[in-house]
């Protein structure tokens, strides 16, 4: 089978644990309930190791007996951990601390009670954990798994190989690249990599450029990888290929490596290493090739960022990272294989052939896959064509061309690691071409326990890990970027197919577009535990779930509906996410969320509608993350205070601070948007929190008083582990830069953002924090001796400056030996022509500086910024250009068009009129 389990070890995992705690001190347990309690958790932890295994295998036929076990496993494990997190929430609530006689010997009833309803709700469980293992052994589940562990299934990279060139689109430009990194006067080793996404060419790329320099070489080889190598068969493999005589002697692997260097010694080699999978498989192999001296050429292709880096050691510039085709690209390879030429389309095949290259993505294994199905209905009529739009995915594998696409896309998936394997296949909680943030998705992880402490560090930056690691390995294509790290991701559509399919096989995700969708669900023999509703999805399909559903465990909702859904059923729910088009008076009810226990993380998005909260939270004590991007109609929860496990809270907007902030020791994250209106105990308060690490304020237009700012300023220097500031804020007529200040900073704040209030100069404070990567601020004066200030900072790779105006002095100048890490300058000014506020003095100033950004307006003088030539680094100018200047506009790409031209690198200019 393609795999046997893929989430039911996943979920065994915390429910064992979860078992372990129950047994602790936290918990009042009977003692004949701990022993039934450790029984059940060796029985559960027998089934999980026997489930491990299982994900491991790739068989092409299973026994229908094996998967029926692990859905009965899977859906057991679902209602056992439902059921132990009641258990944990009634013997909570029973053994809260009580004070007085009556309350005392009341607690000691209702702990009685809830241990005796527990015990037989545990008997109740351990009779289903034995019938489980029975039938494991009855169905000598063990025993298949280790008959069918040997199994290799055919390669199917095979026929990637022998692809025709001459069907090819795009491959051109990057072939004849890596010919010329590949054929240029060096002597040395050179090893080049080629890394991308499962489908993408890598392989045909490879055995093209292998094909066309070949000649040049005296021992050539290609070489393909499998996910799990046999070394000593490998290398054996590469001897053959090589024309090496086979020895008689036993065939230890050191052997075979040492008589590959012989061999290759004096020999000008070309090796090709196809689909390498790790580092471990690198080290083994790379030992075959020495550095001879005769101008050797190794070529890796991989999907793996870390192993294209790792393979070019020494040669980094070598890597070459593909990317999908451009449109014209895609359109000529569609249309040459359907119809053999581009202009051969016919009219009614135009519409739904751009729809089908939409769904492909740019990916050449789609496009070629789908192209030579849809090539032998070129005769039929359009239905044909849209019957065959309509099952492209996870439907769809009835074709051989389509089973190969997906085999291929499977390789990438078998190899992710266990515990990558349900955050991956969340990513099908969003829909199609939907930009995921990865910090949203992290948290959602970690409410939904994917995410394990790892040698203590914490839960957010174990998840980024998670997720840098599938993107690495092209599972999910980068998004934006910020400072060197990739903060967003998308999911390929052909990608989010095998998720989807992955998700219905094990009863993962349930995705619905409409109530016939819901139907389905409902009539299905299982329980549905995670529910994205899609944006196409209306009020019928919100009025189709019903209290069947109660065993929910996250519920996503991309666009609007006046009906929510039935939370006060979803008694199990862990994540809820509303995210909602524009749609101005839309309110999402969710009054009703104060009695999910088991609620982790709340997200809604709703910027033009408004939401309702109920009176009351303290019912939500697992609550990590309430984050709400609406307008709220009525009050803040007033005992917010109370919930001890929220680290992150964004307040919806003008909402003021929450009374009695100070209590809030867990908060990592706050944003406020109305705090003006704060009480000064709840600003001073907020100095009380030391964990805070990101925080955001705003007054909008309202200014703040000068008790108000001082608070403010005095408790945002408490905040030691502050990472983040942003102040959006308006200070009163009477603000004073020499005492309105924060005098002892936090050291270690990365992100810097003062706006709200123009500054006449640089606050002498920032020059302290040695750690700033970004700033944004309205200095109106920026002088020479200012630019030090920031210019000293070691870390700042983004610098953003607003209300310049043209220094009393002149332009500043900005010297040798400044601001040696910035890669980002924006320069903005409504009222002066910042191109003339700074010049930059000599080459290699501002040595990484990539993009340079500037606003020009009504006083532009008509010149670029003096020295713009020694900004060696430089790749882009980006103008703002104000409606004012706009009769200039042509001037304006004029003078910085030549000014690129005569750069070392020319840069690209791109205008932005506003």
């Amino acid at each position: 089978m393609a795999r046997i389990v893929s989430t039911t070890a996943g979920m065994m995992k915390p429910l064992v644990g979860k078992l372990a705690m129950l047994m602790g001190d936290d918990y009042n347990m009977l003692t004949g309930m701990r022993t039934q309690v450790s029984f059940l958790e060796k029985e559960l932890s027998a089934m999980s190791a026997a489930l491990e295994k299982m994900e491991l295998m790739d068989d092409e036929h299973f026994d229908p007996q094996a998967k029926n076990w692990r859905d009965h496993v899977r859906e057991m494990s679902y209602d056992m951990e439902d059921c132990v997190d009641d258990f944990m929430r009634d013997l909570g609530s029973a053994n809260a601390t009580s004070s007085g006689f009556v309350q005392k010997i009341t607690q000691f009833f209702q702990t009685m009670w809830a241990s005796y309803q527990i015990g037989r709700r545990i008997e109740e469980l351990k009779v289903l954990a034995l019938e489980a293992n029975e039938r494991r052994l009855r169905y000598k589940i063990d025993d298949y798994i280790n008959s069918a562990s040997g199994v290799v299934p055919i390669d199917p990279r095979i026929s990637a190989i022998y692809q025709e060139a001459a069907g090819l689109v795009g491959i051109d430009g990057p072939r004849e690249e890596l010919v010329g990194w590949l054929k240029d006067s060096s002597r040395k080793l050179k090893v080049v990599s080629i890394v991308g996404f499962g489908g993408l060419g890598k392989t045909t790329l490879a055995k093209q450029v292998y094909d066309e320099i070949r000649g040049q070489f005296g021992c050539k080889a290609f070489v393909p990888v499998s996910q799990r190598p046999d070394m000593t068969s490998l290398l054996t493999g590469l001897q053959l290929k090589l024309g090496m005589e086979e020895s008689s002697r036993v065939h230890e692997l050191q052997d075979i490596i040492d008589n590959l260097r012989k061999y290759l010694t004096n020999k000008r080699y070309l090796i090709v290493v196809d689909d390498l999978w790790d580092h471990s498989a690198w080290n083994a192999i790379s030992c075959a090739f020495p550095e001879n001296g005769t101008g050797s050429r190794i070529i890796v292709t991989t999907r793996v960022e870390d192993v294209a880096r790792g393979a070019c050691f020494n040669h980094r510039e070598c890597i070459y990272r593909m990317k999908p085709l451009k449109e014209e690209e895609s359109r000529r390879l569609f249309f040459n294989r359907v119809f053999g030429s581009e202009d051969a389309c016919p009219q009614q095949f135009e519409e739904i052939s751009d729809e089908i290259l939409k769904k492909c993505g740019g990916l050449p294994l789609a496009i070629i896959t789908i192209a030579s199905l849809l090539a032998s209905h070129q005769a039929g009529s359009r239905s044909d064509w849209e019957s065959i739009r309509n099952s492209l995915g996870a439907k769809f594998a009835t074709k051989p061309t389509l089973e190969e696409m997906r085999s291929i896309l499977n390789l990438s998936y078998m190899h992710i690691p266990l515990h990558l394997r349900v955050c991956f296949l969340y990513l099908g909680m969003y829909p199609e071409d939907h930009e995921i943030n990865r910090d949203d998705l992290v948290r959602q992880w970690i409410a939904e326990g994917f995410v394990n402490h790892l040698h203590g560090s914490d839960l957010e930056d174990v998840g980024k890990s998670y997720f840098n690691e599938l993107i690495n390995r092209s599972m999910i294509q980068s998004g934006s970027i910020k400072y060197g790290e990739v903060v967003s991701c998308r999911v390929h559509d052909m990608m989010l197919d095998l998720i989807l399919s992955k998700c219905a096989e094990d009863n993962f995700i349930c995705v619905a577009y409409n109530s016939e969708d819901v139907a389905r669900m409902h009539g299905s023999e299982y329980k549905v535990r995670r529910l994205s509703l899609g944006s196409s999805s209306g009020d019928a399909t919100s009025r189709a779930i019903d209290t069947s559903m109660s065993q929910v465990r996250s519920f996503s909702r991309f666009g609007e509906s006046k009906y929510a859904p039935p939370l006060t059923r979803f008694k199990h729910l862990r994540m809820l996410l509303f995210k909602i088009p524009y749609k101005r008076n839309m309110i999402v009810d969710l009054t009703a969320i104060g009695q999910l226990f088991q609620l982790r993380y709340l997200h809604v998005s709703a910027e033009s509608g408004c939401i309702e909260l109920p009176a009351e939270v303290r019912g939500l004590v697992n609550l990590e993350t309430l984050e709400i991007y609406a307008r709220l109609e009525g009050s803040l929860p007033s005992d917010i205070y109370l919930l001890s496990r929220l680290t992150r809270l964004i307040l919806p907007y003008r909402v003021k601070l929450p009374e009695r902030l100070k209590n809030m020791k867990s908060l990592h994250t706050l944003c406020c948007s109305n705090t003006w209106e704060s009480s000064l105990e709840d600003l001073k308060g907020l100095g009380e929190l030391p964990n805070i690490r990101e925080l955001s304020m705003c007054t909008y237009q309202r200014d703040m008083v000068d008790g108000a700012v001082d608070a403010l300023l005095y408790s945002v220097g408490s905040l030691r582990k502050l990472r983040s500031l942003s102040l959006n804020c308006r200070f009163s007529v009477n603000y004073d830069e020499a005492r309105h200040t924060i005098t002892n900073p936090p050291p270690f704040i990365e992100k810097l953002i003062l706006r709200g209030r123009r500054f006449n100069r640089v606050p002498r404070f920032i020059g302290e924090l040695r750690f700033l990567r970004s700033v944004s601020m309205h200095v109106v004066q920026f002088p020479t001796d200012e630019v030090h200030v920031v210019g000293n900072l070691s870390s700042l790779v983004k610098l953003r400056i607003w209300d310049m105006h043209v220094p009393e002095d002149g332009a500043a100048v900005i010297g040798a030996g400044l601001f040696p890490a910035l890669e980002v300058l924006v320069l903005v000014s409504d009222d002066d022509d910042v191109t003339a506020c700074m010049k930059f003095e000599a080459a290699g100033v501002m040595p990484s500086l990539r993009r340079l950004t500037l606003r020009l307006c009504h006083s532009w003088r008509g010149a670029a910024p003096v020295g713009l030539e020694h900004l060696l680094a430089l790749e882009q100018i980006r103008l703002e250009i104000s409606s004012s200047v706009h009769e200039h506009h042509s001037l304006a790409e004029s003078t910085f068009r030549i000014a690129a031209e005569a750069h070392p690198r020319h840069p690209s200019v791109m205008i932005n009129v506003l």
